[in-house]
């Protein structure tokens, strides 16, 4: 792997992509949605398979939190 998080689009078409992913919480609880993010994170960190890339991921998004809640 290349270590690098690629943070340029590159999703060809995001609308079904993001309707399957809104689809998939529907009717279920806020515990149960939680769930099932922790489980689709895990299944693309192992597709990914890079730990400083999925690292990297990790520290824009808490530096992007908490730059959000300031």
């Amino acid at each position: 792997m290349n270590g690098k998080l690629h943070t340029e689009p590159r999703i060809q078409n995001p609308d079904p992509l993001y309707k399957a992913l809104s689809d998939l919480h529907d009717g279920l609880s806020a515990e149960e949605s939680l769930l099932v993010d922790s489980k689709l994170i895990f299944f693309l960190i192992n597709h990914i398979g890079d730990d400083a890339v999925v690292m990297e991921a990790i520290e824009r998004v808490r530096r992007s939190t908490r730059s959000a809640e300031a």
